[in-house]
């Protein structure tokens, strides 16, 4: 019975991180908006909107596909798994504002500190959220070792943290940043992939 409340409580967690996060994606979707003319000309003056929306999708896709594969391995949550998985969607929730207003004003300062300031913070929460899920499955001694180093997720929060200082000397240096955060991640977490493989052949 404990079994069955832990495992339904991970699916009702995955759930709803699911539909914010699709609820995120749809903000920023509505928010592209069209050329006025009807030429292929026209879509320079909309090209940074797309580019940024690219770089923000991208982002919240590669925190949806690592947030699945964390719940699929995992077998106990907390309140402190709860919590911070909140916190981590709170941050993604401001994507799609920064993500305007980069849009509106890509080429100035503020736009990209405040993108580089939600891209951290959500870096930081998930980084958070891995260890309470460590915690909250120590026992596992597969898992821990699996995700007991998290150099990735470090890695992501010195880039965001750089991009932002970067960004008082140019703002492309913040996008370029996160970027490379997005590259790096773009491949699914290995760790995670071989536990789950490893756990479908037993």
């Amino acid at each position: 019975m404990e079994g069955d409340h832990e495992a339904i409580s991970t699916k009702r967690l995955e759930s709803f991180s699911d539909g914010v996060m699709a609820v995120i994606i749809t903000l920023m979707a509505l928010e592209l908006r069209p050329p006025a003319g009807v030429s292929w000309t026209e879509i320079d003056h909309r090209l940074p909107n797309l580019l940024v929306y690219v770089l923000s999708f991208t982002s919240i896709a590669i925190y949806w596909v690592n947030h699945h594969h964390l719940m699929r391995v995992v077998e106990s949550i907390s309140g402190a798994v709860m919590w911070a998985n909140l916190v981590l969607l709170f941050w993604l929730s401001l994507v799609p504002f920064a993500t305007q207003w980069v849009a509106d004003a890509y080429r100035e300062t503020a736009p990209a500190v405040a993108y580089g300031f939600v891209a951290a913070g959500a870096a930081v929460t998930y980084y958070v959220l891995v260890r309470a899920l460590l915690r909250a499955n120590h026992h596992d001694g597969q898992l821990v070792r699996a995700l007991g180093v998290d150099v990735k997720g470090l890695l992501s929060i010195i880039f965001y943290l750089a991009g932002i200082g970067l960004s008082f000397v140019t703002p492309y240096l913040m996008y370029a940043c996160a970027a490379a955060v997005s590259a790096m991640w773009i491949v699914p977490d290995r760790r995670l992939a071989g536990r789950r493989a490893r756990e479908s052949a037993s």
